[in-house]
């Protein structure tokens, strides 16, 4: 989209998969992405802190968590942007199997001149002995350069749950 706005907040956004494979225990793994100590050591975008403020991994439970930008670049980046230097997230579980699948929607109200969107966002693991594969699954952006932030930030995030890890 062109105009930098989302046409129809009921228009399905593209699905973008990205997968990896981790030298590492489901138990691990899970811990990490339902854990407000697991989630603050490496999820969100680099030169953030992340700081969860609730989180109830089950079927309509909550993820209430707040990212601060804290690195000269990002500051410069998101004040350029008009934006806050803190956004509140707040996302839905919409499915949880334990250890196997975590899905969520959040909803994009943050971007300047963009009506708030929502997002969705599915994590499947596929344990096998001391290894771990996993496929995330999330909706694209409102436009390509944003898309294109996204897949960083996801990118970045997976690095650090790799070194998390240990792998």
């Amino acid at each position: 989209m062109r105009d930098n706005k989302r046409a129809s907040l009921h228009a399905p956004m593209p699905r973008l998969v990205m997968e990896r494979t981790y030298r590492a225990g489901i138990e691990s793994v899970w811990a990490l992405w339902t854990t407000p100590e697991g989630l603050e050591a490496w999820w969100g975008p680099s030169g953030f802190e992340l700081k969860v403020r609730k989180l109830d991994p089950r079927p309509g439970g909550e993820l209430l968590y707040a990212t601060t930008a804290t690195a000269p670049a990002q500051i410069d980046r998101v004040t350029r942007a008009g934006m806050p230097l803190t956004i509140e997230w707040h996302a839905t579980y919409t499915e949880v199997v334990p250890q196997r699948r975590l899905a969520f929607t959040q909803l994009a109200d943050f971007i300047p001149g963009v009506i708030p969107y929502t997002i969705e966002t599915a994590v499947d693991f596929y344990p096998s002995g001391q290894t771990v594969r996993m496929v995330l699954t999330f909706d694209a952006m409102h436009d390509e350069a944003w898309t294109h932030r996204v897949v960083t930030t996801w990118e970045s995030e997976l690095s650090r749950l790799a070194t998390m890890l240990g792998t």
